[in-house]
């Protein structure tokens, strides 16, 4: 059965509604992260502990939409959103958030948007996480060696893959189970736990 990859009205306006409410939490969470800074003065690597929460959209887009641009889409509006709110990092969150989207996108369009596991949610989590990796370092971390750039991609998987893919995948299940999704596939499909 040949699924139709075509966006819809309804895939246009849930993908724009969850990347403004995204890019609200990421203009939040930029606070979030400034807050913490004192926290990880020891090992300010660690922090990107915290930093899978601008990941989610592009997971969750993917999950739910299920279309090709779906994860690149939620991602880079929730960045203008972000961006536009006044984000600490300008107009390079808008290059960041398009790199982090297309790499999770990657992720989805190798399985050609037919597999919603959360394997394959841990996989666009990481992919982003990696996008922002090779965003990161040469814009802000050029001057460290090699092994706290490493020691900081660490961090930024660990990040991803629990609150990007984990999270990202229990939260469309949990929205699958509320029947707000009866309208996308995710919300038809019977999902394996």
């Amino acid at each position: 059965m040949t699924r139709d990859m075509r966006w819809r009205t309804v895939d246009i306006v849930v993908a724009a509604a969850l990347a403004v409410a995204f890019g609200v939490v990421f203009w939040a969470w930029n606070a979030v992260w400034e807050a913490t800074k004192p926290v990880f003065i020891a090992a300010p690597p660690a922090q990107y502990i915290i930093s899978g929460v601008w990941l989610i959209p592009a997971v969750l887009g993917g999950l739910i939409i299920r279309k090709p641009g779906a994860a690149l889409f939620t991602e880079l509006v929730a960045a203008t959103v972000s961006a536009t709110l006044g984000s600490l990092w300008g107009l390079d969150t808008l290059l960041s958030g398009a790199i982090q989207g297309a790499a999770a996108e990657f992720v989805f369009g190798a399985t050609l948007y037919s597999n919603w596991s959360m394997t394959v949610a841990l996989a666009a989590a990481a992919a982003a996480a990696v996008g922002e990796w090779l965003h990161d370092i040469p814009v802000y971390y050029a001057t460290l060696d090699l092994g706290q750039q490493l020691v900081i991609g660490v961090f930024m998987l660990l990040s991803a893959v629990i609150i990007a893919g984990v999270g990202s995948w229990l939260l469309m299940r949990s929205l699958v189970q509320t029947g707000v999704l009866a309208q996308f596939p995710a919300g038809r499909a019977q999902q394996r736990v």
